[in-house]
């Protein structure tokens, strides 16, 4: 049962994260105001080293650096929470780990997972399925291609 759980936090802390911030704001608007934030650590922003593998199997290589923002906050009702966003918002990375944070307690779990959880993770599909039509649009079969001696 625990690795059910945490994998379900680990699936609604990568939506917090891909969640467009004005999602975040509106599904905060939802939680009860007597629930507090405390900051723990952060925001902080700062760079991560993306690495990369030629043909998905070889040597890894330094591709480059991306900003990331990450923020550790607490809730008056003593949950923590902890977020780590692609970018420089500051804010919209304190809002993933208050929602982290508001996640854990069993009370809001259901509310977060419709209002929340379930739209960013529907936004995300949506846009793969957009860059799989896009890159499909664009791939050349080299094996019908005519060639000039023929």
């Amino acid at each position: 049962m625990p690795d059910r759980d945490n994998e379900a936090r680990r699936r609604a802390m990568s939506a917090f994260a891909v969640a467009p911030k004005a999602l975040l704001e509106a599904g905060w608007e939802l939680i009860p105001e007597t629930i507090g934030i405390v900051p723990v650590r952060g925001p902080e922003i700062g760079l991560v080293m993306l690495r990369g593998r030629i043909g998905g199997g070889g040597a890894p290589f330094n591709l480059g650096e991306a900003s990331v923002t990450r923020a550790s906050i607490r809730l008056s009702t003593g949950q923590v929470g902890h977020a780590m966003i692609l970018g420089r918002d500051a804010e919209k990375a304190r809002l993933a780990a208050a929602f982290d944070a508001a996640w854990q307690d069993a009370a809001l779990r259901e509310l977060i997972e419709k209002n929340v959880v379930a739209p960013a993770v529907a936004l995300e599909m949506e846009a793969d399925r957009k860059r799989a039509e896009e890159t499909e649009a664009t791939r050349v079969d080299f094996f019908t291609m005519v060639r000039g001696e023929d």
